[in-house]
């Protein structure tokens, strides 16, 4: 039963290191979050180690995990005469089908995380003592709730461009299917 494709075990992946990796720097930063509150109580000391763990779980997931995982990768280029920002998606050939089980880790764990930091910042609300915890918490959200959009977004950017480009496949040339794909991809810009 375990080893049904999709299975919440590392070994089942494609990419266990990258799996591993990612995992271990989502969770790593939580359970250093944890540890500090209620061993620690050096907030300087704690603040350091879980934002550099946060910020190296931002770049893994944006430009390796989300890549190798799941086939998504997302980026912002900023119009340097203008200041006009734009999120740019890119997905992975629609023959290029992820491995159920990295894809059910990489979304559980997209959706899960950025919930455990919202509990953690209402218990820092909560608790008046370890209000100045709560600007870790916020720093966590961003960057998760960053990446959370962003995937979502190239997800279905991705179903939307391979939904679009496969209406027209059967057409000759397919030259219909190249068209309608960029219409799609140029919507959801």
């Amino acid at each position: 039963m375990a080893d049904e494709p999709g299975a919440l075990n590392w070994r089942l992946s494609a990419h266990p290191i990258t799996l591993l990796c990612f995992l271990g720097f989502r969770i790593g930063s939580l359970l250093l979050y944890l540890f500090g509150i209620l061993f620690i109580r050096s907030f300087i000391l704690v603040f350091i180690f879980t934002l550099l763990l946060l910020s190296i779980d931002f770049y893994y997931l944006k430009n390796i995990a989300g890549r190798r995982l799941v086939g998504l990768r997302w980026w912002n280029e900023v119009n340097t005469t203008t200041g006009d920002s734009k999120w740019v998606f890119e997905s992975a050939a629609a023959e290029r089908q992820p491995n159920p089980t990295d894809k059910r880790f990489f979304w559980l764990s997209m959706y899960v995380v950025p919930a455990c930091w919202v509990g953690l910042a209402i218990l820092a609300i909560l608790r008046l003592q370890n209000f100045i915890w709560l600007v870790t918490n916020v720093i966590a959200l961003i960057l998760t709730i960053t990446n959370t959009v962003a995937f979502s977004r190239c997800d279905k950017f991705s179903q939307a461009s391979s939904f679009a480009g496969s209406a027209f496949s059967a057409m000759p040339g397919n030259v219909a299917g190249r068209l309608a794909s960029n219409m799609m991809g140029r919507f959801f810009k």
